[in-house]
């Protein structure tokens, strides 16, 4: 069973947990996390999906994400996340891209930026989690964002990130 810290739209701890799995109350949120992961030579890491995912199976993801769990930080939540899907130990430090609430996913979502040197060829999938990654250039990467290809409302909340990485 999997908790998690209830939070009102203003991102307070509301005073009890969440269950995955169960319906979020009306006015209650679970904080979900996400890493942009970004190599020195500016080249972005893409994840795949698992196939046996609830939520966009085999979709490409741009960095790794996922819901902090009871008692967790927003980043300690994102660099768990990051750990477990890619095996990168996030040593630097997080720059925070964006905080948005989503009434329909009763998520807060807090994105970060994560400049790396990892080696490319470092990356650990985890079972049942992601099943393939890649690194994609700055023109692939716009490209790929452009067409759409990122999955359900990521493409919003990087809207802004992705304008500023235009302008460069």
């Amino acid at each position: 069973m999997e908790l998690w810290d209830a939070y009102n739209e203003a991102g307070e701890k509301l005073g009890f947990d969440l269950i995955r799995g169960e319906k979020i109350p009306e006015g209650a949120y679970h904080l979900v996390c996400e890493v942009v992961v970004q190599s020195p030579d500016g080249d972005f890491l893409l994840m795949q999906r698992s196939w046996e995912k609830e939520v966009s199976p085999g979709k490409w993801e741009i960095g790794a994400g996922g819901s902090a769990m009871k008692g967790e930080s927003s980043p300690e939540g994102a660099c768990r996340e990051l750990r477990e899907e890619t095996g990168i130990e996030a040593a630097e430090v997080l720059q925070e891209l964006y905080r948005v609430v989503h009434r329909e996913h009763h998520a807060i979502y807090h994105g970060y930026l994560l400049v790396t040197d990892w080696p490319k060829n470092g990356i650990v999938l985890q079972k049942g989690e992601t099943i393939s990654y890649r690194w994609l250039s700055r023109e692939e990467f716009l490209d790929f964002y452009d067409n759409g290809l990122s999955i359900g409302s990521q493409k919003e909340r990087l809207q802004e990130f992705v304008e500023g990485i235009r302008k460069l």
